[in-house]
């Protein structure tokens, strides 16, 4: 059974140190074995852990390219040949190696040992400081045990990853279809700007907003930790301030006050019609998280959305951190108490007074639902945490998790019969997905692209889109996912939330983005001695970016106005990073860079940037997707 949230310390043994178990291991061929072992569970671990743990590293001006796990990998399987003297592991013995894994992994006796072995390579890799190194590896695994033992990844796989393709294919993800009814797909018809004085409804959009217990004023804002301004920070060299009382421009998430602060101060910014939600709830000490430190968080945002906000209707999506571990979102077969039950449950039970009562059945099964905030219009909200790189039980299967995306085609098929229109809102956006998820909803979205009026995303923290085009050309603008910035600060920005304008609740409303606002509060101001916090709008898109409307085609011709608008891509840059860039300048390959992601809604795409750079100078376009550092 897993021991989730056990205190750093207890039920392993340290590094180094002989045990029963190590003297109980016999022959060299077992001690290979479990070597073996606790080199699945590292790996195991970089696949979970490198967007999650990696992080004190500040951000930078370039964003950074998202790599495949086999990319990954490859990285630290030098260090671990070196480390281990595995230069002469033949694929004969790689293979015979993982089959005998894969037979002793049940094996009680080993598993402490493996523990403490996969800590010593999380501290060799530099994955993580020593102590997240241990808290870690003690939190995954058992999780990280119980997917291996039930995973698709045979020797063959699992070796061809190690010792290159001449041993095995590393094919784990692989491609699959979903299924599109039959239906012929209706000729496109864009939306008719609605009418003068028509009404405008104003969707208020929460996410990232990162709670931490244990932020405390005045601790090092730049300590050791992938998290810091927290209890366990320490306090900061006489020559550096410590965290600010409202937060901190660093590698820290928010206290309870601010977040206070940003819905009790929501009133020049409304009124709203519905608030949408996307999760993302607890802090980034994803290395010491108990399901109880999860269940509190959720518990508290929930009251406090609830206390401030009153009747207005809130629609939430689930959060890649709202799990413990991190990441770590099983599909519906995993039963027992490996299953995500113990959170779904909660969040049925924090949300009823939401969501109707037919929306629970889905959110209990799978974290996701569908309904109707008002006539004409259906909302739904994906578990985008079955399409995560990071998600580490897709590694038993990741074809359609949960039949959530044949699940999405059904309720599309029934609004089109309609005549209804449909947002979507969810956490992680699809360029940023598993490529055989990703492309799916690329051609969901396309087949359906006159039902969809709006896509909500966030997950990234900065201020970006990601603009979806007809199959056929990659050409016509047909769909626009909106990323909205985060409330946390982490890393290095403002608090942030937005706000969208919406074509209005009155028959025949093609129900769409019209605009959308972002506010921040402006940490500088906000942490002057004897300062109250100012929250302020930051800018409303269609003005700033002299958009003539909010749909596809417009951010499609942004793109490309910023390609060769130096003055137009700066302002985009600082608004990106709500008002506190990095201090390093956004030169041209960061620039291709950034405005390839805005045209990226399909993941390992590079025909999406084609006509972006013509001459064929940006280089390696599939790794271009920038990858924020947090997760």
């Amino acid at each position: 059974m897993p021991r989730h949230g056990v205190s750093p310390g207890q039920g392993h043994p340290g590094c180094g140190r002989e045990t029963e178990s190590d003297r109980s291991r016999g022959s060299p061929r077992l001690r290979l074995l479990w070597t073996g072992l606790a080199l699945a569970l590292a790996l195991a671990l970089a696949l979970a852990l490198p967007d999650s743990l990696v992080l004190w590293a500040p951000a930078g001006a370039h964003p950074l390219p998202a790599q495949s796990h086999p990319a990954r990998f490859g990285r630290l399987v030098p260090q671990l040949r070196n480390a281990f003297g595995w230069w002469n592991l033949t694929c004969p013995v790689c293979k015979g190696l993982f089959t005998a894994i894969d037979f002793g992994l049940k094996k009680e006796p080993g598993v402490a040992w493996v523990g403490s072995m996969a800590t010593k390579l999380c501290k060799l890799l530099k994955i993580a400081p020593p102590t997240v190194c241990q808290s870690a590896v003690q939190l995954f695994e058992d999780d990280m045990v119980e997917v291996w033992t039930r995973s698709v990844l045979s020797p063959s796989e699992a070796c061809g990853l190690l010792l290159g393709s001449t041993c095995g294919h590393w094919d784990i993800f692989s491609s699959w279809n979903i299924s599109l009814p039959a239906v012929p797909k209706p000729s496109p018809q864009p939306p008719k700007p609605p009418a003068p004085g028509a009404p405008v409804s104003r969707i208020l959009f929460l996410t990232d907003l990162h709670w931490d217990h244990d932020y405390l004023e005045g601790t090092d804002p730049d300590c050791e930790n992938p998290l810091c301004c927290r209890q366990d920070s320490g306090l900061p060299p006489a020559s550096r301030p410590g965290a600010g009382y409202w937060g901190e421009y660093s590698k820290c998430d928010l206290p309870l006050r601010t977040l206070e602060s940003l819905l009790s101060g929501l009133g020049p910014a409304g009124p709203f019609d519905m608030v949408y939600w996307t999760g993302d709830i607890p802090a980034h000490n994803v290395w010491h998280q108990s399901r109880q430190d999860q269940l509190r968080a959720l518990t508290t945002v929930t009251a406090l959305v609830k206390k401030f906000l009153g009747p207005v209707p809130v629609y939430p999506a689930v959060g890649n951190h709202e799990s413990t571990p991190v990441n770590g979102f099983p599909p519906p077969f995993i039963e027992g108490n490996y299953s995500s039950s113990w959170l779904y449950e909660a969040m049925a039970k924090a949300w009823e007074s939401w969501l109707p009562a037919e929306t629970l059945h889905t959110l209990r099964i799978g974290g996701f639902y569908a309904l109707s905030p008002r006539p004409g219009l259906r909302l739904i909200s994906l578990n985008m945490n079955f399409c995560s790189r990071e998600n580490f039980w897709l590694l038993i299967n990741s074809t359609d998790p949960a039949g959530q995306l044949q699940w999405l085609v059904g309720e599309l098929q029934a609004a089109e019969d309609r005549g209804d229109k449909v947002h979507i809102i969810g956490h992680i956006p699809p360029g940023h997905c598993l490529k055989s998820w990703s492309w799916n909803y690329y051609r969901i979205i396309a087949r359906y692209e006159n039902t969809l009026a709006g896509q909500f995303f966030g997950h990234t923290h900065v201020d970006e889109f990601e603009v979806f085009y007809d199959e056929e050309t990659l050409s016509r603008p047909l769909s626009v996912a909106f990323l909205a910035p985060s409330a946390t600060t982490y890393i290095g920005l403002n608090p942030g939330y937005r706000v969208y304008q919406i074509d209005g609740n009155y028959p025949g409303s093609s129900h769409v983005v019209l605009d959308h606002e972002t506010y921040i509060l402006n940490l500088t101001q906000a942490n002057e001695p004897g300062a109250t916090p100012h929250w302020q709008r930051l800018y409303r898109a269609r003005e700033t970016y002299g958009l003539p409307n909010a749909l596809p085609a417009a951010w499609h011709d942004l793109v490309y106005r910023m390609r060769g608008d130096t003055q137009l891509f700066q302002t985009f840059w600082f608004l990106y990073h709500k008002g506190h860039p990095p201090s390093e300048p956004c030169g041209m390959p960061c620039r291709l860079t950034t405005l390839c992601a805005q045209l990226s809604a399909r993941s390992d795409s590079p025909a999406l940037c084609r006509h972006l750079v013509p001459d064929g100078s940006l280089p390696d376009v599939q790794s271009l997707r920038p990858r924020p550092p947090f997760c």
